[in-house]
């Protein structure tokens, strides 16, 4: 009752006539003086918190001052007065709500508030309170700021006494909504502040933050699970200290364990089923992929040692192949594998799963045991499932493949790795059989059935087998090699290609049925791509194709074209290879039509029609000076104008690191350019756009285009002028030159630079040789001089000696002689005296 009076009586005035509110709330700022009473102030607080949302100007001007005074001098001591000043300041520096002009006064308190670091070093300490409504303002109204002004905030918690160590006891409050409160308020407070992150890590935030997560159930909390962990990300992303500190306490193992996951699992011990099988939903799924984010930065930095990074992968590589999480959360594993990555993914045996169909995922079985690589391989190829729903081309699906695609590329960066795959595709020494169908060689070398429409899925598994294929080839001649001799068994167009897993508890596949007996010599799957190429050509060109059909065919001719690129280039033996299959005639027609709705086909016939004059080196039919007439039919700024407009693509702009999919149409523009047929290569409604470029992004760079665009202007009896020396010579190499016609020059270049290699090589030796020879005598000479001045050394100590001893004799002799001196002196004195004869010099030595 004694409030509601003060506070009638603040409102009606000394008269009792009517005010307005300007007034009453010029009353009431006067009241918040020190010199009024501690009640008084906290009836007039409480009533501006009542006016401050329809009079916020007029609060703001009159009584914000008043307020600030109030918040240093009686929140501390008077709970209620602390709780309802608070939340009048949280009303006055709102931004949220409102219009323009509120908001804009809202900025404009919060910077009349933010003049001095008082008012938030107040807020810092009011944290410390245990009362439950002022802790809770306080959190929200230091929320309100940071949202505003946050790097002011942030210096002035830096210089703040109280500011840490209440921050992060915050964390630890009991009760949910303070502690939900202080996770938000941590977010804002340590965004894009290393110093923060550092503070509030050496002071426990860690350790804090995953109680909070293990109170809330792991990876099964909700919201405030996430919150935690995103605190837990923001302390340590792109804070190597953090990080470091991080990895010395017990919390790293605690991450995978999180996800149920042992931490200390030997790599020939297959995981546990309850982490490979679990129940999803969205917040768990948002949760799990917080902590793959924190495994896959720990990973990735410096400074991990090789058991955390082993756990941490493997962790990352059973959840990407061998679980039933969802197809998101399996692409950010693979996407966060490191780029140098080291893992024995071939050593590696995983044990997935498959689910049983019409069960909602609810039943799966166990399927027979696999390597690493094997199963990585299958998901690219095949999809999830062994493509289960590879037919759908949804974009997670996509992304997922692409980025298996990726980490094979990275797995296979060391030469001796591509060789050992693609000798696992020869067949065994001694063999005459033919080479073994793996799951890879099958996806590439299946013919497009032709006779129907195409199966969609079928494309994408050729299409990225491609790609795959690409990876081992690339820059690596002993690769090159070895697959020009892979010979493998003739593929059906409608051939089933079967499962490459099999139930646990089921029977070994059927056997494959047998080939019918064929007169003619078995194919190398260089020449069967290129007849797989012309296929698609000719079905591509009919009239009858849809446009979708049209845009399918593509995807398969662009496969094939990068492919081909990567395999040719500085490779004269399957240049010849390529061209004695008939590949010169599959690559001319695309670049002779007129009416080519894409840019893509064209462009990449013609720069790989640019590699074959390139390094067609090797003797044949087909050579040089048959290609040149045919490029300038052509026309050589033709075939340089297709290759220029590449680059303009809208599709080539758009590639980027992570850009592995992109929707169809890309742009409403590329339909107004392109018109109804729409841009190639899509499949569906989604564009694979990694791998397309390959041939023109990871060949030298930039460099590759200029090389074959000088090249189409070079005479057939000269060489590129681009073609370094280096270059050159290692596609020479490769190939057994015969001294006849046209390649008479080039095999005495190569003679010469045969010579001069081995010249150098020969004064190489010799001064290694001589090196070696120096060496050992100069090693000789200094232990000689080594064991003479030991051996002066002792000499001299010994002649010191023997000196010192000569010296310490002579001074003995002195003595003595001046002892018998002196005493035969006495003795000469003494006969004297007694009358004796003494000789003359006897006398004169007495005398003396």
């Amino acid at each position: 009752m004694e409030f509601l009076s003060q506070t009638y009586v603040a409102l009606r005035g000394p008269t009792g006539a009517p005010q307005t509110a300007s007034d009453t709330i010029s009353r009431l700022s006067d009241r918040l003086s020190p010199a009024t009473l501690l009640a008084d102030r906290r009836a007039a607080v409480l009533s501006l918190k009542g006016l401050s949302r329809d009079c916020k100007h007029d609060v703001g001007d009159r009584a914000l001052s008043g307020l600030l005074e109030v918040l240093s001098n009686d929140a501390e001591i008077d709970a209620d007065i602390g709780k309802a000043v608070i939340e009048t300041l949280q009303v006055l520096c709102d931004t949220e709500e409102g219009d323009a002009a509120a908001k804009e006064l809202g900025f404009t308190y919060t910077d009349h508030v933010l003049a001095n670091e008082k008012a938030t070093h107040t807020l810092f300490a009011l944290l410390g309170d245990q009362n439950f409504y002022t802790r809770f303002a306080t959190l929200q109204y230091l929320s309100t700021l940071l949202l505003n002004r946050r790097q002011l905030i942030q210096a002035y918690f830096l210089k703040s006494p109280n500011g840490t160590p209440n921050v992060v006891s915050v964390l630890e409050d009991k009760r949910e909504i303070i502690r939900n409160e202080a996770i938000t308020l941590v977010q804002a407070l340590i965004s894009q502040s290393p110093d923060i992150q550092k503070v509030l890590a050496f002071e426990g935030a860690f350790e804090k933050l995953f109680n909070i997560v293990t109170q809330e159930g792991g990876v099964e909390g909700g919201a405030v699970t996430s919150g935690a962990l995103t605190c837990v990300d923001g302390l340590l992303r792109f804070n190597t200290s953090n990080q470091s500190y991080f990895r010395e306490t017990p919390l790293p193992p605690v991450l995978c364990s999180l996800l149920l996951f042992p931490p200390n699992l030997q790599l020939r011990d297959a995981a546990p089923q309850e982490f490979a099988l679990q129940f999803w939903d969205k917040q768990k799924q948002t949760n799990a992929s917080l902590i793959i984010g924190i495994l896959g930065m720990l990973i990735g930095s410096k400074g991990s040692s090789p058991q955390e990074s082993t756990a941490f992968t493997r962790c990352l590589v059973e959840i990407a192949l061998a679980s039933n999480a969802p197809t998101p959360l399996k692409t950010q594993c693979l996407r966060l594998l490191p780029p140098n990555l080291i893992f024995p993914l071939s050593d590696l045996i995983l044990t997935p799963y498959m689910p049983v169909p019409e069960t909602n995922g609810e039943e799966w079985d166990r399927l027979e045991p696999a390597s690493a690589l094997d199963v990585l391989v299958e998901l690219a190829l095949h999809g999830e499932y062994n493509g289960l729903e590879s037919g759908k081309r949804v974009k997670d699906g996509l992304e997922l493949r692409t980025s298996a695609v990726a980490v094979f590329e990275n797995f296979v960066q060391k030469d001796e790795i591509r060789q050992a795959i693609i000798q696992a595709m020869l067949p065994p020494e001694g063999s005459s059989g033919a080479a073994p169908l793996t799951p890879l060689l099958h996806a590439l070398i299946s013919p497009p059935n032709a006779a129907s429409a195409l199966d969609p899925a079928n494309v994408t598994s050729t299409h990225l087998a491609t790609l795959i294929f690409s990876h081992l080839l690339r820059s690596s001649p002993r690769a090159k090699a070895l697959a020009r001799t892979i010979t493998p068994s003739p593929v059906s167009a409608l051939q089933d290609p079967g499962s490459f897993f099999v139930p646990a508890d089921g029977g070994p596949p059927p056997p494959p049925p047998e080939a019918e007996d064929d007169d003619e010599p078995p194919q190398s799957v260089l020449q069967i791509l290129s007849e797989n190429m012309s296929l698609s050509f000719l079905s591509r060109s009919r009239a009858s194709a849809s446009d979708r059909e049209s845009r399918e065919w593509d995807r398969l001719v662009v496969g094939y074209l990068c492919l081909l690129a990567q395999w040719l280039w500085e490779d004269p033996q399957s240049v010849r290879e390529f061209l004695d299959a008939g590949g010169l005639g599959v690559l001319v027609e695309p670049i002779n039509q007129t009416t080519e709705a894409d840019t893509v086909v064209p462009a990449l016939c013609a720069f790989l029609l640019g590699i074959c004059y390139e390094f067609d080196r090797e003797p044949g039919e087909i050579t040089r000076a048959t290609i040149y007439p045919i490029l300038n039919r052509l026309g050589i700024d033709t075939l340089v104008g297709r290759m220029a407009r590449l680059r303009e693509d809208e599709r080539f702009k758009a590639m980027g690191p992570d850009t592995a999919v992109l929707p169809y149409p890309l742009k409403r523009k590329m339909r107004e350019k392109f018109g109804s047929t729409g841009p190639s290569l899509t499949s569906g409604n989604r564009i694979i756009v990694r791998g397309l470029f390959s041939p023109l992004c990871t060949i030298d760079d930039g460099s590759v285009l200029d090389t074959i665009q000088r090249g189409f202007s070079t005479e057939p009896d000269k060489l590129s002028s681009s073609a370094s020396g280096s270059r050159y010579l290692r596609a020479c190499r490769q190939a057994s030159y015969s001294v006849t016609g046209q390649n008479a020059e080039a095999a005495i270049l190569v003679a010469s630079l045969r010579d001069m290699i081995r010249t150098q090589s020969q004064k190489i030796e010799t001064l290694q040789r001589k090196v070696k020879e120096l060496t050992a005598s100069r090693d000789d000479e200094i232990a000689s001089l080594k064991a003479r001045v030991d051996s002066l050394s002792s000499e001299l100590h010994q002649a010191a000696e023997k000196q010192k001893d000569t010296e310490k004799e002579q001074e003995d002799l002195l003595v003595l002689l001046d002892e018998v001196t002196s005493k035969r002196k006495k003795d000469k004195a003494r006969l004297m005296e007694v009358g004796q004869e003494v000789s003359e010099d006897e006398a004169e030595d007495a005398d003396d």
